[in-house]
């Protein structure tokens, strides 16, 4: 996520560094890079000019402390800089009434039904009961789709065959809600190829019959400044309450997220992370800014790992650690739950420091994929009792999972030393998998 900004803003950085103090000459030339970095991130220019101008203002107005190079003066301007320009404070979804009505909107293929379910899912987590309400009539299976998701996250999804009208069945929907008791109705609209008169006529008879507390504008990041774009012909029309921007995950540039508070002056609300369910996140333009700059994101990791780890299943394995009873069993559920946070190299991005170092080394998503196959391979027997695996049944672990020996007995080996590190990191106090003690994963295929 926006490697190429972050490497270029370092880049840019690097011309402070070995200066003793802040200069017109060499802010003038730091300055020029951010801005270049800015626009090749695809951010609108008077935007980037506009950024650029404060930060050098700022920078020039500065006196460095003796513990302050100019470099780490910079880089916190440019923080706050960014913080300001990504929206300035998280903006919290309006969650007040019985129920509280949301409604999605976007173009066609920018992911609104899918991010309809993994909205219905956060909030769900969140303690609510979720209503969604399928009213895009027009696109072949949308409804289905909206069906197997809710399914999926066990939502209810309101929906009416052989209706056309899509306000009556938002009309019907809302009733539906409060008779049985949702406090939440998410209201999945019909996107289209393009901004069209009868689009945004049609939206706007359902914002009108419903009365939403909030009204979400789905859109792909990926798609830079048509995305920006977007999103000023649907807020002059509309006057939408916030933004999802979805595919971040795989927005190396950034020049959505950078321009759209700017443009339309709406909060980026959440953001996409992924494909499943549980990657929406809640955005916050402070720790977004400081990912940016290369600082990571503990805040956002740790409440990533608490949706995942629920506190019954890390009393459940510190108990099992304490007496010793850890097995592949519980190793292999712990992967599943990991793989539930997200992107790999995401994640090991938001541990400060740990980004710059992996900026060029390819992670997989499939990194587990090979322990997994040797996990299965195993019988209950010896997901078990890892002691009782000999030989022979080495061999057969590996014939089963499409490794080799050598492979099985790495798993093993580092599976013995892991139980033994986190017994002793239980006894101290600590629960649950802790830093640095997964094993490699040398199978990622």
């Amino acid at each position: 996520m926006f490697e190429s900004l972050s490497s270029k803003l370092e880049k840019a950085f690097k011309t402070l560094k070995g200066q003793g103090k802040i200069s017109e000459i060499n802010v003038a030339e730091t300055v020029k890079e951010i801005r270049k970095a800015l626009i090749d991130a695809d951010v609108n220019y008077k935007i980037a000019k506009q950024f650029t101008d404060t930060v050098k203002e700022k920078a020039l107005g500065q006196n460095v402390l003796t513990s302050v190079t100019p470099g780490q003066l910079l880089t916190k301007i440019v923080n706050d800089e960014l913080t300001l320009l990504l929206g300035g404070k998280t903006e919290e979804i309006n969650l007040v009434g019985s129920p509280a009505v949301i409604l999605m909107a976007g173009l066609q293929g920018s992911g609104k039904t899918t991010h309809s379910a993994k909205l219905a899912n956060y909030i769900k987590k969140k303690g609510r009961t979720v209503m969604m309400s399928a009213c895009d009539v027009y696109r072949p299976a949308a409804i289905e789709q909206l069906k197997v998701l809710g399914e999926q996250i066990g939502v209810p999804v309101y929906f009416e065959e052989g209706n056309n009208n899509p306000v009556s069945i938002a009309q019907n929907a809302l009733k539906a809600a409060k008779d049985q008791g949702a406090s939440v109705l998410i209201v999945d609209t019909a996107g289209r190829l393009s901004v069209d008169e009868e689009m945004m006529a049609e939206i706007g008879n359902i914002k009108n019959a419903i009365n939403p507390n909030e009204i979400l504008f789905v859109v792909d990041s990926m798609t830079g400044q048509d995305a920006v774009n977007t999103a000023k012909a649907f807020n002059d029309v509309l006057d939408f309450s916030g933004v999802i921007l979805t595919k971040l995950d795989g927005d190396t540039r950034g020049g959505a997220a950078l321009s759209i508070k700017s443009v339309v002056n709406k909060p980026i609300k959440f953001v996409g992370m992924g494909e499943k369910m549980e990657a929406l996140d809640q955005f916050h333009p402070d720790r977004m800014s400081q990912r940016i700059l290369g600082m990571g994101d503990i805040v956002s990791l740790v409440e990533r790992a608490q949706q995942v780890f629920d506190e019954e299943e890390a009393d459940r394995i510190q108990k099992k650690l304490l007496k010793d009873q850890f097995t592949f069993e519980d190793f292999y559920t712990q992967i599943q739950q990991i793989k539930k946070m997200g992107n790999i190299k995401d994640l090991m991005a938001m541990i400060p420091g740990v980004g710059k170092a992996m900026k060029d080394i390819d992670i997989s998503d499939d990194a587990f994929k090979g322990i997994e196959a040797i996990i299965n391979s195993m019988t209950p027997g010896e997901r078990k009792t890892p002691d009782i695996i000999n030989g022979s049944r080495r061999k057969r672990i590996a014939n089963g999972s499409g490794t080799d020996i050598q492979q099985v007995n790495q798993l093993l080996k580092q599976f013995e030393e892991m139980r033994k590190m986190m017994k002793t990191f239980s006894k101290m106090g600590g629960g649950g998998m802790p830093k640095g003690l997964m094993p490699k994963m040398p199978f990622g295929r």
